[in-house]
């Protein structure tokens, strides 16, 4: 079942990041990456056009209350959403505490390894403070720097599927999957 998620008053760090709340003032950082061509499609969706298509989501972000912004140096450059996940898809599911997460880094940041470190930490907060049994996480097959991030936090195939993008086409995808009980396991908890 999909566990609820309250992010508001959270505030994570990491080594080189600070994992927050959106706010407002973020907006030109969200747009400087949002509008790159090559960054929303590996995510199913079109760059934004305009500042106000990055305030529209961006106010999304404030009020639903469950993606991260992703904060290096002082600049936002990604988010990271604690998604809820397809319950019908996933019957088999319904007895546990789940989520799926999904995340967006700015190109400019790509290869430095610092998705992962954001993933690490959310993963960390979502099992140890929130409780979840199982996390999701999905991505396009053409995605190779989505699976790679997911099999260096320890996420394993699930299953595969496609997954209609917010552009019209259709993507092949697969869903991964970590337990609490595998990653205490990994961590040697």
């Amino acid at each position: 079942m999909n566990t609820a998620i309250d992010i508001s008053n959270m505030v994570l760090k990491t080594e080189r990041l600070i994992l927050r709340p959106w706010r407002q003032e973020d907006l030109d950082d969200f747009f400087a990456y949002a509008s790159v061509d090559g960054v929303g499609q590996m995510a199913g969706w079109s760059p934004h056009q305009s500042k106000e298509d990055s305030q529209m989501i961006l106010n999304s972000f404030i009020s639903k209350k469950k993606t991260f912004a992703l904060e290096y140096q002082g600049k936002v450059i990604g988010s990271l959403g604690i998604e809820e996940y397809d319950e019908e898809k996933f019957l088999e599911l319904k007895e546990k505490n789940c989520r799926e997460i999904g995340y967006v880094l700015s190109k400019d940041y790509w290869g430095r390894g610092l998705m992962p470190e954001a993933v690490r930490e959310v993963i960390r907060y979502l099992f140890e403070d929130i409780g979840l049994d199982v996390i999701l996480c999905g991505h396009f097959l053409s995605n190779r720097q989505s699976q790679r991030v997911q099999e260096k936090c320890g996420f394993t195939h699930y299953a595969y599927g496609t997954y209609e993008t917010r552009f019209g086409t259709v993507e092949d995808d697969e869903t991964n999957i970590l337990t609490r009980q595998d990653w205490r396991i990994m961590n040697g908890n």
